[in-house]
Order: C-alpha cells, then structure tokens, then sequence
C-alpha cells in the first residue's frame, strides 16, 4: 500500500494497463464471436429480424442489468466481487460451440450480455478511481486502446479458422484459451490493488455538495439523453455482417477480418479522442453524429469498397463511445454514486440499443432506404442536445 501512497500516478497507470489486458483477453474472446454471431445465427436458421432483435434484447438487457448492478455496487462497495462475476459469464461463448439451433445460440449470446451488465458498472467505476490521475480521457483511452487490440485478434482467430477450412464451432472452442485468460489475470489485478479508491482521494465537501449528493446535474440528463438519440441510431455489426452474407459483399472469412479493422479503428481513435476529450471536453462529442450519418449509405451497399469505408466509420464511431462517454460520467458524477451513475447511464445506452437495433433489423427487411432514413433522422435530433449540454 505504500506504493499507492508514495507513486500514485505511476501505480494508477500500471493499474489501467493491467485492466486493460483483462478486458484484451475478454474482447478475443466476446468480440471473436460477435463478429460472426449474425451469420451464426443466419447458419442456424435465423431471419434478419431474429438477428436484430436477438442483438437489441441482448444489448438491452445487458445495459439495463447495469442499473441494478452499479446501485448494488454503489450500496455494497461490492466493485471486485460483481467484476469478477460479471466476467465469469464470459465462458457462455466457447460454450457456442455446443448450440445446434439458434434459440439456444441467442441464449448463450443474451447471457454474455448478461455478465457484461454486471461487470461494468463495477469495472468502470474502479478503473475511474484511477483515472483521476491521468486523465479521465487518457486512462479511458488507454483501456479501450488495449481492449481493441483484443477485438482485433478475435476476429482474426475465425478468419484463420475459416481459411483453414474449419467451421463456426473449432472457432468457438479455441475462445477458452482467452476466456480462462481473462479470468486469470482479473484475479491477478485483483490480488496487486485490492482497493483502487485510494487511488481517488475525494476533495473537500461543501454545503451543496451534501444538498447535491442525493440528486444527479442536469448535464447528466442532457448528456444521456443525447447518448440515446446518437447510439438508437448506430448499427449494430450483427445487422452490417448479416447484410455481407445474405447479399455476397464479401465471403465468410473476410466478415471478421472487417470486424478486426473495425476494432483496430477504434483502438487508434480511442487514443486520439481520449486526448482531445481532456483538451476540449464534452464538445468533442460531436464527431459522433458526423460520422454515425453515412455509415449506412456506405455499409448496406454492396460494393467492396464501401463497405470497408462503412466498418472503418463504425469502428470510429466505436471508439468514441468507448471512451468519451465513460470519461464524462467519471467528470459529471462524484466519487460516491458513480456506480449508480454508470448503471443509470449504461441502462439507458442499453435502451436506445434495444430500440435502434430492432428498428433497424426490421427496417432492413423492407428497404434500406428507410434504414437510412431513420439512422439520419436520430443523430439529427442529437446534436441540439449536444449544443445545450455544452452551454
């Protein structure tokens, strides 16, 4: 402990960095799947209704999941035992390889959700005590840099697979590898800084802190509120991936090779926007509806070209959420309700999810002119909320 006290920037960094190899060995594993669960479940039997609605029940779920986990956090100070939990469940993606049809797929895909749910109020809360030391959107940053690199190589193990001439489930059972991994070296962090909060020490309190503390700052609202229009208009890459299947764009083998550029993207903006965010603030939010627009125009088509442009915007895109809307929950929540804030926050991310990818899978079905047209209309109606929420 006296290390804490003596070098606390130096051990909040090495911290992060540790954090972020866990997650690293939780993205090969979940995000290696998500990358090919559309198709799977197309495999299965699925229509692209199932998809997005398979997709928005399990993102819907899991960030909902996230309101009761980080008030139980909040309560319980209970951050260690929900992560490690909440990681626990990560196994449920090797266990893919047993599922024969897709009811049971979506099963293990909703609970994977679920175990995310519970893990990241806790997660974020403790990786935000160490984040008061390097900055909120350089910590943050470096933690999505280093859980990207892992959404790149999981990917990459299915390409490998594939262009092996294996199938989905020799893809899934090499996922226990990274999961075991993961589980491993959260245990280790959790042995090498059993308690990160001494990393945050809390400032002086005011009258108004303690009239405050029992209520939320209106940027909270205007800043979740622009959060659900901007994500209910994002794609989900289940939706992008089932669309180069059923149309040809591209073959089985390079789906999760976009999906590891997409997460390589999202790794170098993760960086840059973390950097710009401390610079700037809040402002920096904007590149979100700029760059959510055209994703549709460009990965619904079905030139090779396009595509590639749309995967690397929505890895952009990504990144930015990733980073920036984790950091300013830790800049607008004091140090006592972050994790209800987290939840509170990450329930209704959850929902927008739910709503956009539904919509979307639906839409799809019918033209996606309309898929366009709704993507638009949501980003649209976000960027006054932006403009309020900066003055």
């Amino acid at each position: 402990m006296r290390k804490e006290t003596n070098n606390p920037k130096k051990i909040a960094l090495q911290f992060i960095v540790l954090m972020g190899i866990v997650s690293l060995f939780g993205d090969i594993t979940y995000e290696g799947a998500r990358s090919i669960t559309g198709p799977y479940l197309a495999l299965l039997g699925a229509g692209a209704g199932i998809v997005g609605l398979v997709a928005g029940i399990g993102e819907f779920i899991g960030y909902a999941l996230r309101l009761v986990s980080g008030y139980i956090s909040d309560r319980t100070k209970a951050y260690w035992p929900m992560t490690i939990i909440g990681y626990g469940l990560i196994i449920s993606i090797p266990l893919l390889a047993s599922a024969d049809v897709w009811p049971v797929a979506a099963l293990l895909i909703v609970l994977e959700r679920i175990g995310k749910g519970i893990r990241t109020p806790a997660r974020d809360t403790i990786l935000s005590y160490a984040t008061k030391e390097v900055g909120r959107g350089t910590g943050f940053g470096i933690h999505e840099a280093l859980d990207q690199v892992g959404a790149v190589i999981g990917p990459l193990v299915f390409s490998a697979v594939f262009l092996m001439g294996a199938g989905y489930r020799k893809g899934f059972n090499i996922l226990w590898i990274p999961a075991l991994l993961c589980l491993a070296v959260l245990l280790l962090a959790r042995k090498r800084i059993p308690s990160p909060v001494r990393l945050e020490a809390p400032g002086p309190v005011s009258q108004g802190d303690i009239r405050d503390k029992e209520r939320f700052p209106k940027a909270f609202w205007s800043y979740s509120l622009f959060s659900f229009l901007s994500v209910a208009g994002f794609a989900s890459f289940q939706l992008i991936s089932y669309h180069f299947k059923v149309q040809g764009v591209i073959s089985d083998s390079q789906i999760p090779i976009f999906y590891a550029i997409a997460m390589g993207v999202d790794a170098l903006v993760a960086l840059i926007i973390g950097k710009t965010y401390d610079r700037v603030g809040l402002i920096s939010l904007v590149a979100i509806p700029i760059l959510t627009i055209p994703i549709p125009l460009f990965a619904f088509s079905h030139s090779f070209g396009l595509a590639l442009t749309g995967v690397i915007l929505w890895g952009a895109v990504m990144g930015t959420h990733e980073t920036i809307m984790r950091a300013a929950i830790a800049d607008l929540i004091p140090l006592g309700r972050r994790g209800l804030a987290y939840g509170i926050f990450n329930t209704i991310y959850g929902g927008a999810w739910f709503l956009g990818c539904t919509v979307m899978g639906f839409l799809y079905d019918l033209s996606v002119n309309y898929l366009t047209i709704f993507v638009a209309s949501m980003e649209v109606l976000s960027i006054p909320l932006l403009f309020l929420l900066k003055k």
